[in-house]
């Protein structure tokens, strides 16, 4: 930015996160919102022991596998569409935990916190489950529109709206922080289950 040094982003990809709340929504009808599927979830006190894996399009980071495909597993009588939404949700912070292990392990840098932005942040059970399965803060701002901001921020500092970079750095507040609650021992088990459902939608589609 300007005559600053240029700076680089270690960028992790998931194919499908917040695009996996549309699919209940438009393909079954079970939402009428996105913003319904954290009150669906809310209708089950867990995930019934299922897992989705939102492999529709293959698998991005850290696996990089085109044969892979969505799978649910686990699934029972006693499952619902509340548990449905439930995996979902949870399918997402599964991913994000896995970019991240795949970060800290290239870069060397271990996470002590997330800061998270986006429309899902506004989902409390999803960050909450972020929090537990990372066991790190989970850390929402203000405002939680990062690329917009980040857009309106550049133009400010080109026109001198804003003189330096440390003007930004003290705009930024915090809106809320999730505390991981969940022990060691359950965080391992339902990522180890994750693993495994992961496994499952390998090598769907012949090469």
């Amino acid at each position: 930015m300007g005559n600053s040094p240029a700076v680089y982003a270690l960028e992790g990809s998931i194919a499908i996160t917040g695009a996996l709340v549309q699919w209940p929504r438009d393909n079954l009808g079970l939402i009428a919102k996105s913003s319904d599927i954290e009150h669906l979830a809310l209708t089950v006190e867990d995930n019934g022991g299922i897992y989705f894996v939102p492999a529709f399009s293959g698998l991005f980071a850290p696996y990089w596998r085109t044969d892979a495909r969505g799978v649910i597993v686990g699934l029972t009588r006693y499952i619902h569409q509340g548990h449905i939404a439930w995996a979902a949700l949870e399918a997402i912070a599964y991913q994000v935990r896995e970019v991240l292990e795949a970060m800290e392990a290239d870069s060397g840098v271990k996470l002590h916190s997330l800061k998270v932005d986006g429309g899902m942040v506004h989902n409390h059970l999803l960050m909450q489950f972020q929090a537990d399965i990372l066991g790190v803060p989970v850390i929402r701002p203000i405002v939680a529109e990062t690329t917009a901001l980040g857009a309106a921020y550049a133009a400010g500092l080109a026109t001198g709206f804003w003189y330096s970079q440390n003007d930004l750095c003290e705009n930024w507040q915090i809106s809320h922080t999730w505390e991981p609650l969940m022990s060691p021992d359950q965080r391992k088990k339902l990522f180890t289950g994750w693993l495994k459902a992961v496994e499952r939608s390998f090598n769907w589609v012949d090469q």
